[in-house]
């Protein structure tokens, strides 16, 4: 794993054999560092192969409305037109977290692109290797 940037809110990280672009959230993110934390591998991804994305969320907190609305409308289209193929999220079941990974499956399922919810990171990254040609 290539760390891109760790600071108090989230590590960017990168797996070059996976083609894999991860983000752990460490804390309830304000907007301004959860905009850019996914900006910071949108820009990484300028040159570099991410077909895969990894969001862990369990330590994130609650995202508010306007960064759920503006990940959807703004940050996906963004990603997948860089070439982002599929992505998984590592959560642990919170109503509020359910609600928000609906919300964006439902918007990603618009993409074409799958988006599946995992109980750990080793699940998402055997579901990303089963992509591999």
């Amino acid at each position: 794993m290539n760390i891109i940037e760790d600071n108090e809110y989230a590590e960017v990280s990168y797996d070059a054999d996976l083609k894999l672009g991860k983000i752990i959230w460490k804390k309830k993110t304000p907007t301004e560092e959860y905009r850019h934390a996914f900006t910071t591998l949108l820009e990484f991804s300028k040159t570099h192969d991410v077909d895969n994305f990894l969001s862990d969320i369990r330590n994130q907190g609650v995202v508010a409305p306007e960064n759920r609305k503006w990940f959807e409308s703004e940050m996906l289209p963004k990603a997948i037109k860089a070439g982002l193929k599929r992505a998984g999220s590592v959560f642990d079941g919170n109503v509020f977290k359910k609600y928000y990974m609906n919300m964006i499956i439902k918007v990603s399922n618009k993409f074409g692109m799958p988006l599946k919810l995992f109980n750990s990171e080793a699940e998402a990254i055997e579901w990303f290797k089963s992509f591999e040609e």
